[in-house]
Protein backbone atom coordinates (compact mmCIF):
# COMPACT_ATOMS: atom_id res chain seq x y z
CA UNK A 1 0.00 0.00 0.00
CA UNK A 2 1.07 3.35 -0.80
CA UNK A 3 1.34 5.12 2.45
CA UNK A 4 -0.39 8.68 2.75
CA UNK A 5 0.58 11.68 5.44
CA UNK A 6 -2.29 12.72 7.17
CA UNK A 7 -2.31 15.70 9.22
CA UNK A 8 -5.09 16.06 12.13
CA UNK A 9 -4.91 19.60 13.67
CA UNK A 10 -6.97 19.79 16.86
CA UNK A 11 -6.86 17.20 19.81
CA UNK A 12 -9.99 16.92 21.19
CA UNK A 13 -12.62 13.97 21.02
CA UNK A 14 -13.18 14.71 17.22
CA UNK A 15 -9.58 14.84 16.12
CA UNK A 16 -8.80 11.78 18.52
CA UNK A 17 -11.56 9.72 17.23
CA UNK A 18 -10.56 10.15 13.70
CA UNK A 19 -6.48 9.62 14.11
CA UNK A 20 -8.03 6.08 15.76
CA UNK A 21 -10.04 5.02 12.85
CA UNK A 22 -7.56 6.38 9.77
CA UNK A 23 -4.44 4.81 11.57
CA UNK A 24 -5.73 1.42 11.30
CA UNK A 25 -5.61 1.36 7.77
CA UNK A 26 -1.63 2.16 7.21
CA UNK A 27 -1.37 5.63 6.25
CA UNK A 28 0.95 7.92 8.99
CA UNK A 29 -1.44 10.15 11.24
CA UNK A 30 -0.27 12.97 12.82
CA UNK A 31 -2.50 14.95 15.34
CA UNK A 32 -1.51 18.55 16.29
CA UNK A 33 -3.13 20.27 19.15
CA UNK A 34 -2.06 23.85 20.18
CA UNK A 35 -2.20 23.06 24.13
CA UNK A 36 0.26 21.49 26.20
CA UNK A 37 -2.04 18.14 26.83
CA UNK A 38 -4.86 17.04 24.28
CA UNK A 39 -8.56 17.39 24.98
CA UNK A 40 -8.38 19.62 27.73
CA UNK A 41 -12.41 20.87 27.51
CA UNK A 42 -12.75 16.87 27.97
CA UNK A 43 -10.57 16.68 30.73
CA UNK A 44 -12.90 19.46 32.12
CA UNK A 45 -16.19 18.47 31.52
CA UNK A 46 -14.98 15.07 33.23
CA UNK A 47 -13.91 16.89 36.35
CA UNK A 48 -18.09 16.80 37.64
CA UNK A 49 -18.84 13.23 36.15
CA UNK A 50 -18.26 12.73 32.48
CA UNK A 51 -21.72 12.44 30.45
CA UNK A 52 -19.97 9.62 27.67
CA UNK A 53 -23.37 10.02 25.68
CA UNK A 54 -27.17 9.01 26.83
CA UNK A 55 -29.38 5.99 27.39
CA UNK A 56 -32.76 7.62 25.99
CA UNK A 57 -34.47 5.83 23.03
CA UNK A 58 -32.21 6.28 20.04
CA UNK A 59 -35.28 7.06 17.77
CA UNK A 60 -35.45 10.72 20.21
CA UNK A 61 -31.96 10.65 20.15
CA UNK A 62 -30.78 11.31 17.33
CA UNK A 63 -33.13 14.24 16.87
CA UNK A 64 -31.70 16.22 19.37
CA UNK A 65 -29.32 17.75 17.52
CA UNK A 66 -32.01 20.58 16.26
CA UNK A 67 -31.69 21.33 12.08
CA UNK A 68 -28.70 19.49 11.88
CA UNK A 69 -30.08 16.35 12.97
CA UNK A 70 -30.79 14.97 9.52
CA UNK A 71 -27.18 15.69 8.45
CA UNK A 72 -25.71 14.30 11.37
CA UNK A 73 -27.63 11.01 11.31
CA UNK A 74 -25.71 8.70 8.92
CA UNK A 75 -22.58 10.06 11.74
CA UNK A 76 -24.55 9.02 14.49
CA UNK A 77 -26.01 5.39 12.58
CA UNK A 78 -22.38 4.59 12.49
CA UNK A 79 -21.25 5.05 15.74
CA UNK A 80 -24.30 4.84 18.34
CA UNK A 81 -24.33 5.47 21.99
CA UNK A 82 -24.47 1.67 22.25
CA UNK A 83 -21.24 1.41 20.05
CA UNK A 84 -19.81 4.58 22.46
CA UNK A 85 -20.21 2.39 25.60
CA UNK A 86 -18.41 -0.67 23.91
CA UNK A 87 -15.89 1.53 22.47
CA UNK A 88 -15.15 2.92 26.17
CA UNK A 89 -15.52 -0.51 27.81
CA UNK A 90 -12.38 -1.70 25.17
CA UNK A 91 -10.35 0.85 26.92
CA UNK A 92 -11.02 -0.65 30.17
CA UNK A 93 -13.77 2.13 31.70
CA UNK A 94 -16.84 0.74 31.89
CA UNK A 95 -20.01 2.61 32.40
CA UNK A 96 -23.27 2.91 34.35
CA UNK A 97 -26.73 4.86 32.94
CA UNK A 98 -27.71 7.54 35.46
CA UNK A 99 -31.28 8.34 36.91
CA UNK A 100 -31.36 10.95 34.35
CA UNK A 101 -30.78 8.66 31.26
CA UNK A 102 -27.20 10.04 30.84
CA UNK A 103 -24.54 7.32 30.77
CA UNK A 104 -21.43 7.98 32.63
CA UNK A 105 -17.69 5.86 33.67
CA UNK A 106 -17.74 4.27 36.91
CA UNK A 107 -15.09 5.82 37.69
CA UNK A 108 -16.88 9.11 37.09
CA UNK A 109 -13.73 10.87 35.54
CA UNK A 110 -12.41 11.76 31.94
CA UNK A 111 -8.68 11.41 32.81
CA UNK A 112 -8.53 7.32 33.19
CA UNK A 113 -9.97 7.07 29.89
CA UNK A 114 -8.19 9.33 28.39
CA UNK A 115 -5.04 7.91 29.02
CA UNK A 116 -5.89 4.62 27.42
CA UNK A 117 -7.25 6.12 24.55
CA UNK A 118 -3.87 7.80 23.91
CA UNK A 119 -2.04 4.81 24.68
CA UNK A 120 -3.72 2.66 22.10
CA UNK A 121 -3.15 5.45 19.43
CA UNK A 122 0.26 5.77 20.07
CA UNK A 123 0.53 1.78 19.63
CA UNK A 124 -1.67 2.25 16.48
CA UNK A 125 1.27 4.45 15.34
CA UNK A 126 -0.34 7.94 15.50
CA UNK A 127 1.74 10.37 16.46
CA UNK A 128 1.12 12.93 18.83
CA UNK A 129 2.15 16.16 18.54
CA UNK A 130 1.44 19.31 21.31
CA UNK A 131 1.89 22.77 21.50
CA UNK A 132 1.35 23.21 17.63
CA UNK A 133 -0.49 25.77 17.03
CA UNK A 134 -1.91 26.23 13.57
CA UNK A 135 -1.64 29.73 11.82
CA UNK A 136 -2.59 29.25 9.16
CA UNK A 137 -1.93 28.25 5.15
CA UNK A 138 1.32 28.52 2.87
CA UNK A 139 1.39 27.48 -0.31
CA UNK A 140 3.72 24.50 0.56
CA UNK A 141 1.34 23.59 3.43
CA UNK A 142 -0.41 23.84 7.28
CA UNK A 143 1.95 26.44 9.10
CA UNK A 144 2.43 25.81 13.00
CA UNK A 145 3.67 27.67 15.71
CA UNK A 146 5.85 25.19 17.82
CA UNK A 147 8.06 25.38 20.48
CA UNK A 148 11.39 25.33 18.03
CA UNK A 149 9.54 27.74 15.83
CA UNK A 150 7.83 28.16 12.68
CA UNK A 151 6.91 24.79 10.87
CA UNK A 152 5.01 23.85 7.67
CA UNK A 153 3.47 21.01 7.48
CA UNK A 154 3.20 19.08 3.79
CA UNK A 155 0.14 16.11 3.84
CA UNK A 156 -2.27 13.90 1.58
CA UNK A 157 -5.43 14.86 3.48
CA UNK A 158 -6.09 16.93 6.51
CA UNK A 159 -8.76 16.80 9.09
CA UNK A 160 -9.59 20.20 11.03
CA UNK A 161 -11.18 19.82 14.26
CA UNK A 162 -10.74 22.54 16.13
CA UNK A 163 -13.65 23.16 18.02
CA UNK A 164 -16.34 25.75 18.27
CA UNK A 165 -15.96 29.63 20.38
CA UNK A 166 -16.68 28.46 23.72
CA UNK A 167 -13.91 27.82 26.05
CA UNK A 168 -11.16 29.99 24.65
CA UNK A 169 -8.55 29.41 27.17
CA UNK A 170 -8.51 25.59 26.79
CA UNK A 171 -8.33 25.87 23.08
CA UNK A 172 -11.22 26.32 21.05
CA UNK A 173 -10.72 29.81 20.45
CA UNK A 174 -12.51 29.99 16.75
CA UNK A 175 -9.32 31.05 15.29
CA UNK A 176 -9.25 29.28 12.37
CA UNK A 177 -12.25 31.23 10.90
CA UNK A 178 -10.69 34.02 8.80
CA UNK A 179 -8.25 31.83 7.63
CA UNK A 180 -10.95 29.31 5.96
CA UNK A 181 -13.37 32.05 5.40
CA UNK A 182 -10.11 33.43 3.21
CA UNK A 183 -10.68 30.27 1.21
CA UNK A 184 -14.52 30.96 0.35
CA UNK A 185 -15.88 28.29 2.96
CA UNK A 186 -19.02 29.69 4.39
CA UNK A 187 -18.99 30.16 7.93
CA UNK A 188 -21.84 31.32 10.53
CA UNK A 189 -21.01 33.45 12.76
CA UNK A 190 -20.81 31.42 16.38
CA UNK A 191 -23.51 31.88 19.28
CA UNK A 192 -23.17 30.91 22.71
CA UNK A 193 -25.52 27.39 23.38
CA UNK A 194 -25.87 25.66 26.75
CA UNK A 195 -25.62 29.04 28.39
CA UNK A 196 -26.51 31.11 31.16
CA UNK A 197 -28.40 34.70 30.70
CA UNK A 198 -28.50 37.74 31.89
CA UNK A 199 -30.91 39.47 34.50
CA UNK A 200 -31.49 42.45 36.07
CA UNK A 201 -31.70 41.55 39.45
CA UNK A 202 -31.57 44.00 42.13
CA UNK A 203 -28.76 44.54 44.46
CA UNK A 204 -30.51 42.93 47.23
CA UNK A 205 -30.95 39.52 45.56
CA UNK A 206 -27.55 39.04 44.23
CA UNK A 207 -25.77 40.09 47.57
CA UNK A 208 -28.19 37.38 49.25
CA UNK A 209 -28.87 34.65 46.91
CA UNK A 210 -26.27 35.18 44.40
CA UNK A 211 -25.25 30.76 44.33
CA UNK A 212 -28.21 29.29 45.71
CA UNK A 213 -29.92 26.82 43.60
CA UNK A 214 -33.68 27.31 42.84
CA UNK A 215 -34.87 23.58 43.11
CA UNK A 216 -38.10 21.41 42.41
CA UNK A 217 -39.28 23.50 39.92
CA UNK A 218 -40.47 23.61 36.28
CA UNK A 219 -39.74 26.44 33.46
CA UNK A 220 -41.40 27.01 30.26
CA UNK A 221 -40.00 28.88 26.97
CA UNK A 222 -40.89 28.26 23.14
CA UNK A 223 -38.45 25.02 23.86
CA UNK A 224 -41.57 23.52 25.91
CA UNK A 225 -42.06 22.83 29.71
CA UNK A 226 -38.65 20.63 31.64
CA UNK A 227 -38.57 19.85 35.66
CA UNK A 228 -35.06 20.65 36.91
CA UNK A 229 -32.66 22.86 38.43
CA UNK A 230 -30.88 25.77 37.99
CA UNK A 231 -28.62 28.60 39.95
CA UNK A 232 -28.74 32.30 40.73
CA UNK A 233 -25.94 33.89 39.82
CA UNK A 234 -24.42 37.83 40.04
CA UNK A 235 -25.62 38.48 36.33
CA UNK A 236 -28.40 36.01 36.06
CA UNK A 237 -29.52 32.38 35.88
CA UNK A 238 -27.52 29.59 34.57
CA UNK A 239 -27.40 25.75 34.81
CA UNK A 240 -28.93 22.34 33.96
CA UNK A 241 -32.73 23.86 33.67
CA UNK A 242 -31.62 27.03 31.77
CA UNK A 243 -29.45 24.66 29.16
CA UNK A 244 -32.31 22.99 28.02
CA UNK A 245 -34.35 26.63 27.14
CA UNK A 246 -31.12 28.02 26.04
CA UNK A 247 -31.36 27.58 22.73
CA UNK A 248 -34.83 29.07 22.44
CA UNK A 249 -34.09 31.85 24.65
CA UNK A 250 -30.99 32.72 22.62
CA UNK A 251 -33.06 32.91 19.63
CA UNK A 252 -36.17 34.87 20.84
CA UNK A 253 -33.08 37.54 22.21
CA UNK A 254 -32.13 37.65 18.75
CA UNK A 255 -34.89 37.97 17.34
CA UNK A 256 -37.16 39.83 19.37
CA UNK A 257 -34.68 41.55 21.41
CA UNK A 258 -36.40 40.20 24.77
CA UNK A 259 -37.44 36.98 26.17
CA UNK A 260 -39.18 35.51 28.83
CA UNK A 261 -38.56 32.34 30.99
CA UNK A 262 -41.85 31.22 33.07
CA UNK A 263 -41.38 29.14 36.02
CA UNK A 264 -43.85 27.40 38.30
CA UNK A 265 -42.48 27.64 41.86
CA UNK A 266 -44.90 25.10 43.37
CA UNK A 267 -45.43 22.52 40.67
CA UNK A 268 -46.87 19.87 42.50
CA UNK A 269 -49.77 22.13 43.71
CA UNK A 270 -52.65 23.52 41.09
CA UNK A 271 -53.40 27.17 41.21
CA UNK A 272 -56.61 26.80 42.56
CA UNK A 273 -55.40 24.33 45.81
CA UNK A 274 -52.84 27.46 45.93
CA UNK A 275 -55.48 30.17 46.07
CA UNK A 276 -57.66 28.20 49.07
CA UNK A 277 -54.47 27.46 51.24
CA UNK A 278 -53.21 31.38 50.53
CA UNK A 279 -56.78 32.81 51.07
CA UNK A 280 -56.80 30.77 54.80
CA UNK A 281 -53.69 33.07 55.82
CA UNK A 282 -54.34 36.33 57.73
CA UNK A 283 -54.10 39.05 55.51
CA UNK A 284 -52.23 41.06 58.73
CA UNK A 285 -49.39 38.34 58.50
CA UNK A 286 -46.02 38.74 56.48
CA UNK A 287 -46.13 38.49 53.01
CA UNK A 288 -43.00 35.80 54.38
CA UNK A 289 -45.38 33.91 56.51
CA UNK A 290 -48.00 33.66 54.15
CA UNK A 291 -46.21 32.29 51.27
CA UNK A 292 -44.67 30.07 53.81
CA UNK A 293 -47.66 28.62 55.25
CA UNK A 294 -50.18 28.70 52.84
CA UNK A 295 -47.25 27.54 49.65
CA UNK A 296 -44.50 25.71 51.74
CA UNK A 297 -42.36 28.64 49.97
CA UNK A 298 -39.51 30.35 51.31
CA UNK A 299 -35.84 31.15 51.16
CA UNK A 300 -35.00 31.68 47.50
CA UNK A 301 -38.02 30.87 45.38
CA UNK A 302 -39.51 33.46 48.55
CA UNK A 303 -37.10 36.13 47.03
CA UNK A 304 -38.29 35.46 43.23
CA UNK A 305 -41.70 36.43 44.15
CA UNK A 306 -40.82 39.54 46.09
CA UNK A 307 -38.31 40.56 42.90
CA UNK A 308 -40.35 39.32 39.80
CA UNK A 309 -44.51 39.94 41.29
CA UNK A 310 -46.47 43.13 41.37
CA UNK A 311 -46.92 44.90 44.94
CA UNK A 312 -50.71 44.56 43.54
CA UNK A 313 -50.64 40.76 43.18
CA UNK A 314 -48.95 39.86 46.60
CA UNK A 315 -52.06 40.72 48.83
CA UNK A 316 -54.54 38.85 46.64
CA UNK A 317 -54.27 34.74 47.21
CA UNK A 318 -55.44 34.55 43.46
CA UNK A 319 -53.26 36.48 41.71
CA UNK A 320 -50.34 35.46 43.98
CA UNK A 321 -50.79 31.78 43.20
CA UNK A 322 -51.05 32.56 39.46
CA UNK A 323 -47.46 34.02 39.78
CA UNK A 324 -46.67 31.25 42.02
CA UNK A 325 -47.76 28.74 38.81
CA UNK A 326 -46.24 30.91 36.26
CA UNK A 327 -43.43 33.88 37.59
CA UNK A 328 -41.80 35.24 34.17
CA UNK A 329 -38.19 36.20 34.26
CA UNK A 330 -37.30 38.52 31.73
CA UNK A 331 -33.82 38.04 30.31
CA UNK A 332 -31.97 41.11 28.60
CA UNK A 333 -28.91 39.30 27.32
CA UNK A 334 -27.03 35.47 27.42
CA UNK A 335 -24.08 35.22 29.13
CA UNK A 336 -21.04 35.69 26.72
CA UNK A 337 -19.78 32.53 24.70
CA UNK A 338 -16.49 32.03 26.49
CA UNK A 339 -18.48 30.95 29.46
CA UNK A 340 -20.88 28.48 27.16
CA UNK A 341 -20.82 25.03 27.18
CA UNK A 342 -21.12 24.74 23.55
CA UNK A 343 -21.47 26.87 20.77
CA UNK A 344 -24.03 27.29 18.14
CA UNK A 345 -22.78 28.54 14.46
CA UNK A 346 -19.83 27.41 12.29
CA UNK A 347 -18.94 25.64 8.93
CA UNK A 348 -21.80 25.41 7.14
CA UNK A 349 -23.41 21.90 6.49
CA UNK A 350 -24.12 23.56 2.21
CA UNK A 351 -20.03 23.65 1.85
CA UNK A 352 -19.36 20.36 3.62
CA UNK A 353 -19.72 16.70 0.84
CA UNK A 354 -21.00 13.70 2.55
CA UNK A 355 -17.65 12.51 3.50
CA UNK A 356 -17.20 15.81 5.68
CA UNK A 357 -14.64 17.37 3.17
CA UNK A 358 -14.92 21.21 2.42
CA UNK A 359 -15.72 21.86 -0.82
CA UNK A 360 -13.95 25.19 -0.60
CA UNK A 361 -10.69 22.81 0.21
CA UNK A 362 -10.62 19.30 -1.37
CA UNK A 363 -8.28 17.19 0.87
CA UNK A 364 -9.29 19.35 4.19
CA UNK A 365 -12.04 17.81 5.97
CA UNK A 366 -13.48 19.27 9.55
CA UNK A 367 -15.63 17.41 12.39
CA UNK A 368 -16.84 17.94 15.59
CA UNK A 369 -17.66 21.69 16.93
CA UNK A 370 -16.10 23.05 13.71
CA UNK A 371 -20.03 22.35 11.90
CA UNK A 372 -23.33 24.49 12.56
CA UNK A 373 -24.44 22.05 14.83
CA UNK A 374 -25.80 21.82 18.49
CA UNK A 375 -27.24 19.91 21.23
CA UNK A 376 -27.90 20.02 24.30
CA UNK A 377 -25.92 18.51 27.82
CA UNK A 378 -26.07 15.03 28.49
CA UNK A 379 -23.52 13.38 26.40
CA UNK A 380 -25.27 14.88 22.94
CA UNK A 381 -22.18 17.21 22.40
CA UNK A 382 -19.26 14.31 23.17
CA UNK A 383 -21.52 11.74 21.09
CA UNK A 384 -21.63 14.14 18.04
CA UNK A 385 -18.04 14.94 18.09
CA UNK A 386 -16.74 11.16 18.27
CA UNK A 387 -19.29 10.14 15.15
CA UNK A 388 -18.25 13.37 13.16
CA UNK A 389 -14.83 12.87 13.91
CA UNK A 390 -15.15 8.82 12.55
CA UNK A 391 -17.42 9.82 9.90
CA UNK A 392 -14.74 11.98 8.40
CA UNK A 393 -12.09 9.32 8.67
CA UNK A 394 -13.84 7.71 6.40
CA UNK A 395 -14.16 10.51 4.12
CA UNK A 396 -10.35 10.90 4.26
CA UNK A 397 -10.24 6.75 3.35
CA UNK A 398 -12.39 6.91 0.43
CA UNK A 399 -10.77 10.42 -1.00
CA UNK A 400 -7.29 8.64 -0.30
CA UNK A 401 -8.55 5.57 -2.09
CA UNK A 402 -9.58 7.61 -4.95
Amino acid sequence: MNQKRIAIIGGGPAGLAAAERISLTGHAVTVYDAMPTFARKFLLAGKSGLNITHSEDYIRFVTRFGTASVRLRAALDAFTPNDIRDWASGLGTETFVGSSGRVFPITMKASPLLRAWLRRLEGQGVTLRTRHRWTGFAEEGYVFETPQGRSVVHCDATLLALGGASWPRLGSDASWLPWLAERGVEIDPFRPANCGFVVGWSESLRERFAGEPVKSVTASSEAGTFPGEFVITGSGIEGSLIYAHAAALRDRLQSHGRAVLTLDLAPGRTAERLTRDLARQDVKSSFSNRLRKGAGIDGVKAALLRELAPERDRSDPRHLADMIKALPIPLLDTRPIAEAISSAGGIRWSGIDEGFMLKALPGTFVAGEMLDWEAPTGGYLLTACLATGRAAARGIETWLSR
